[in-house]
């Protein structure tokens, strides 16, 4: 896929990767990866963009349908679990909810961390659990895992993603944070678990014990479990890999989509990848049908092949993201953020396939918002410890939109529900704006809309019923 080229830096500008190399070997980093970073640090400086553009690309219009899959896929699945294994993506901090351990280990619901439910998910399907951590979440994220003795097995539970350093955007060098050094790094993207298997020997490990199949997804996406038929699918299909995918609403309008190549070949397109100008096609839902729940199964003796190709690397598409040095002060160095996205390697699969699933397997909890609503009786937890929506809730998908100044943080969420989450069973939507506090035992039906503009913190009563607008 050709990317739209923003010209080369300018001349004044003597771009030098050397000084990557070095701070990146001083630091431990394995050759590949600071082979594939140099990779994209020349593309960056050629003026790739990394853009696709919409002449480029064809819509997906239909696709095999999990709901509709033969039932006896299942018992393949189920075959073929003794060779399979659960992988997941681990590395987040959840920064943007004022978390400072690894994300997943948040509280979720009935006292159990994402990392708490991935973990019996694991133990529940009878396969190994392997985490993608970051320099940021190992070390928390192992210590927890100690409560679970049976998932200490030959499988090392881990591997290390790599961390790259931020380029400054005026000289196109390392940039420099001497008040906080580690600022100066970061995790090059999802798409970095194929290079980080390889170089942490990972890979070999797995197949060297015989497995030959791995579910990986998001840890924070709590509708994300190994499912037998979907597994059975992947394996009669003999597929080197497949994408989940789920049909876009008007709330994944900015979310990855799926579409082809003039050649037929699926690919993934980012927004971050869109050029400006098709940015209404980018949203259309009716012409760019579905999105990537990042929900992939990789046959890993073919992504052995295919990395034995590349020299142990996948040239996946970049993504450039303009960012500054310290992400909580806009006023810091601007940097760029050079990454890539675990499910573009679609592109690189011949004959990878794509698969419609139903919207229970994608949950993620990005925001407070996803949070309050995962909490709630809106949801409940599987027989296979997915969170999926009530069977009992007769509504569409619950919409929560708290207001960020007095809710964004899970400690003020927390202090502003410190009765416990209210029934949001019967709730269409909830848009809270202000400072509001919670009671116990309170219930929200229909489309609830709560306005406090006194100036100061209100109490919403206990065993309160909400329908409708309220206004203080």
């Amino acid at each position: 896929m050709a990317s739209e080229e923003a010209g080369p830096v300018s001349p004044k500008i003597r771009p030098d990767f050397a000084p990557f190399a070095v701070r990146m070997r001083a630091a431990g980093q394995p050759e590949i990866a600071i082979r594939a970073f140099e990779r994209y640090y020349h593309r960056l400086v050629a003026g790739a963009t990394g853009l696709i553009p919409e002449a480029e690309i064809q819509p997906v219009r239909c696709l095999p349908n999990a709901e509709a899959l033969p039932p006896e896929l299942a018992g393949v699945g189920e075959a073929a679990l003794r060779k399979t294994v659960l992988m997941q993506l681990n590395g987040g901090l959840g920064t943007s909810m004022g978390l400072e351990k690894a994300k997943s280990l948040l509280v979720v619901r009935d006292g159990l961390t994402f990392l708490d439910i991935i973990a019996r998910q694991a133990l529940a399907a009878g396969v190994p659990l392997v985490l993608m951590d970051s320099f940021n979440t190992r070390d928390d994220t192992l210590s927890h895992l100690r409560r679970y003795p049976d998932l200490w097995g030959c499988i090392p539970l881990d591997f290390m993603q790599h961390r790259v350093p931020k380029i400054s955007r005026e000289t196109f060098r390392p940039v420099e944070w001497p008040d906080e050094p580690e600022l100066q790094w970061y995790p090059p993207g999802h798409g970095d678990i194929y290079a980080a298997l390889t170089t942490s020997g990972m890979l070999e490990t797995l197949l060297s014990c015989g497995y030959e199949y791995a579910f990986a997804s998001n840890s924070d996406n709590l509708g994300a479990a190994i499912d037998r038929t979907i597994l059975g699918y992947f394996v009669a299909e003999a597929l080197p890999f497949l994408m989940e995918v789920a049909d876009r609403t008007t709330a994944d309008r900015k979310g990855g989509h799926l579409a082809r190549r003039a050649d037929g070949q699926l690919i993934l397109r980012e927004l971050s990848q869109c050029p400006e100008e098709d940015s209404a096609a980018f949203q259309d839902i009716g012409r760019h049908r579905y999105f990537n729940t990042n929900n992939l199964w990789l046959n890993l003796p073919a992504l052995k092949r295919l990395m034995a190709a590349g020299q142990q690397t996948l040239d996946l598409p970049m993504i450039r993201n303009q960012k500054t040095v310290d992400p909580r002060d806009p006023t810091s160095t601007p940097v760029y953020q050079l990454e890539t996205a675990m499910g573009s390697a679609i592109s690189l699969f011949e004959g990878a396939g794509a698969l419609r699933v139903p919207r229970s397997r994608f949950a993620p909890v990005k925001t407070t918002d996803d949070l309050l609503a995962v909490r709630s009786d809106a949801f409940v937890v599987s027989g296979d410890w997915r969170i999926i929506p009530n069977p009992a809730r007769t509504l569409g998908p619950l919409v929560v939109n708290l207001d960020p100044e007095y809710f964004r943080l899970v400690d003020d969420l927390d202090a502003r529900f410190p009765g416990g989450t209210p029934s949001l069973l019967a709730c269409e939507r909830l848009m809270a704006k202000g400072d509001i506090r919670f009671g116990r035992n309170v219930r929200l039906r229909g489309a609830v809309e709560l306005v406090n503009a006194s100036g100061r913190q209100v109490e919403i009563p206990d065993d309160a019923v909400i329908e409708g607008v309220l206004s203080f």
